[in-house]
């Protein structure tokens, strides 16, 4: 009791502080959150003030009179060749560009690698075609739908998209706000639009607005590296624009499931946090977030899952468990000193109790004390003996009349007398044996018929039968006695029909010793006959008599008349007719009979299909001999 009640206090303590310093860890990471937001998101918008001076910068070249009055889409100002001059003049010539504007496009928009495209959209000439200059070499690093390479064309493609499917607020641009969002799509290239308004009319509407495509990767590398605490960006719908599962940008999955996502999208807080959990959609985990807006319209999360926060507490309360265990464990080996001459008495004899439970009888006590646990191992001793000798006399009864007879007489059961119950008597007999053994040493003999009873016996145990006796080289079975089910006739046969195929398999390994084949047949019958312990007081044999056992004997000697190597009688066939491939085989005359017995051969089994499935081989039919005990009637 007293180490009940030091293990419940010691827990009490150790939950108590753990708890508190998990709750102070989770205020911890909560400000580390809104920090981390903070921070990325001054890092997203210095990235985004620069690309609007870069495509200011594009925009006022493209504004030039000779770009407008040439009504370029694309412009080749970047050296390469993959850029085409989609509508040059009449004569067919490029547009003539002053070097200062060749210079500073080269400056703001051919050495920027991640500015892909610009192109100015005047709200007076909305069916003009844009001023545009586009790298194409970027575009021809991915495949469109086709498998083909991406060109210059793609931009006119992704704003047909843009349009149909609402992912661009041209109108909003015009409005004077910065549109940005994730134009990544199936078949296209991982870009950012970015639209910025540029001129002013005289009421101060926006009639000029320039439309920018940039190179996702570079974004993304910011985000990109993976830790304990997730950021990532998204733009005003809530469709990311960085993550640090680039798999998630490039399809421009939508967080809004995700309720900090959703409290971002729906609240005007500028910046906020949360220790309140939520579950992550993606991660499946419970974690607790914050986000900070930036200026142009997008908003970093940053967010901590809730097992990362635990870890720390966690640790402790391990620590603590841990320490805790060390005093415990001092107590108990003071504990197990005190009573070490009681228990390991107690322990070695329930480990012989677990041995003696499989099987193993040669396992002593060696307890040597003269107390009460010493008088109790001695008798623990003597049990053990008691124990193996029974044991051996179980393995002899089993070898001698099968594991059913076995547990019957063991259980007492050891009166003179039988029972009168339905029984299936099987005979075997070996065909020619006394022209084989005339022929052989008797080790050869002895050694054949163990070889075959090995095979034959095995069949039998395993279709539930008992083997009552040899007698010489023929085999008695009984299935029924001293246990009865409503399959005896069934197994009885499926015994038979799986011997005619153990038999031909043991005669191709006697052809492969230069050995003779063996030939057998077999009888069942299915009748009353009287089971139980035969003979006197000093000497009595547990066995089955009566007339089923008589006819089965005649039905297997008439077996030879028949040339077959079964035969069952009319009342076996009754039972099996639809579960076997039963065919009759004729009327036979038999010693001690007043009428004839029909018999019947069976050729195969009929499946769980029911389909006959014929099992035949070269043994289970031979030439028609003859028995003096059968006579064919017909």
């Amino acid at each position: 009791m007293t180490f009940i009640l030091i293990l419940a206090t010691v827990f009490m303590v150790v939950k108590q502080s753990t708890d508190q310093f998990a709750e102070i860890t989770t205020d911890r990471e909560s400000s580390a959150n809104i920090n981390q937001a903070v921070a990325r998101a001054t890092e997203v918008d210095e990235f985004f003030q620069t690309y609007k001076e870069k495509i200011k910068i594009v925009a006022s070249i493209l504004k030039n009179e000779v770009f407008q009055k040439k009504k370029r889409s694309f412009i080749n100002i970047c050296g390469t060749e993959e850029v085409d001059d989609l509508h040059a003049n009449k004569e067919g010539s490029q547009s003539v560009v002053q070097k200062d504007d060749l210079d500073s496009l080269a400056l703001s928009f051919c050495d920027d690698k991640s500015l892909i495209s610009v192109e100015i959209r005047s709200i007076n000439d909305k069916n003009s075609i844009p001023a545009r200059v586009v790298k194409g070499s970027y575009l021809a690093g991915y495949k469109d739908l086709s498998g083909q390479d991406l060109t210059p064309h793609f931009i006119d493609t992704l704003r047909r998209y843009q349009e149909s499917y609402n992912r661009f607020d041209f109108s909003a641009v015009f409005a004077g706000q910065v549109e940005i969002r994730n134009s990544a799509f199936k078949g296209g290239a991982p870009l950012i639009s970015m639209g910025i308004p540029l001129v002013r009319d005289e009421l101060g509407n926006f009639t000029d607005i320039a439309v920018a495509e940039i190179g996702l990767d570079r974004l993304q590398k910011v985000f990109s590296k993976s830790s304990d605490r997730m950021t990532y960006l998204i733009d005003k719908e809530g469709n990311l624009l960085a993550h640090p599962n680039e798999k998630l940008v490039y399809s421009a999955t939508p967080m809004n499931s995700s309720a900090i996502v959703d409290h971002a999208l729906h609240k005007v807080n500028q910046n906020y946090q949360s220790t309140e959990p939520f579950v992550d959609p993606f991660t499946e985990k419970s974690s607790i977030g914050a986000y900070a807006k930036t200026r142009y319209g997008v908003t970093v999360i940053a967010q901590t899952s809730e097992e990362f926060i635990k870890d720390a507490a966690t640790s402790v309360r391990r620590q603590s468990i841990y320490t805790t265990g060390k005093i415990l464990s001092l107590s108990l080996l003071i504990i197990f000193l005190l009573s070490f001459s009681l228990t390991v008495p107690i322990e070695n004899l329930v480990r012989m109790a677990t041995e003696i439970a499989k099987g193993n009888f040669h396992v002593k006590s060696n307890v040597t004390s003269k107390d009460e646990v010493g008088a109790l191992a001695a008798a623990f001793d003597d049990m053990v003996v008691g124990l193996e000798e029974r044991d051996k006399v179980k393995n002899v009864l089993n070898k001698f009349h099968g594991s059913a007879i076995m547990d019957d007489l063991l259980s007492g059961n050891l009166e003179l007398g039988g029972q009168n119950k339905e029984v299936t008597v099987f005979f075997s007999d070996i065909r020619d044996f006394t022209k084989f053994s005339e022929g052989h040493t008797p080790e050869e003999v002895v050694h054949m018929l163990n070889e075959y009873f090995q095979v034959m016996v095995g069949i039998i145990n395993r279709n539930h039968g008992v083997v009552d006796k040899f007698i010489g080289d023929a085999i008695m079975a009984v299935w029924g006695a001293p246990n009865k089910s409503d399959d005896d006739t069934y197994n009885a046969i499926k015994a038979c029909l799986e011997m005619r195929i153990a038999l031909e398999e043991l005669n191709k390994k006697r052809a492969g010793r230069g050995e003779v084949p063996i030939k057998i047949g077999i009888g069942i019958h299915t009748g009353r006959a009287i089971s139980g312990n035969i003979g006197s007081d000093e000497r009595m044999e547990y066995t089955v008599i009566g007339d089923a056992v008589n006819t089965a004997a005649r039905i297997e000697a008439s077996t030879k008349a028949f040339g077959t190597d079964l035969l069952i009688s009319g009342e076996a066939a009754k039972i099996v007719i639809n579960r076997f491939m039963v065919e009759e085989a004729g009327a036979v005359e038999v010693k001690g009979k007043e009428e004839p017995l029909r018999l019947n051969k069976v050729r195969g089994f009929i499946d769980e299909n029911g389909h006959p499935v014929e099992v035949r081989t070269e043994f289970s039919d031979y030439e028609v001999g003859s028995d003096a005990k059968v006579k064919l009637v017909g």
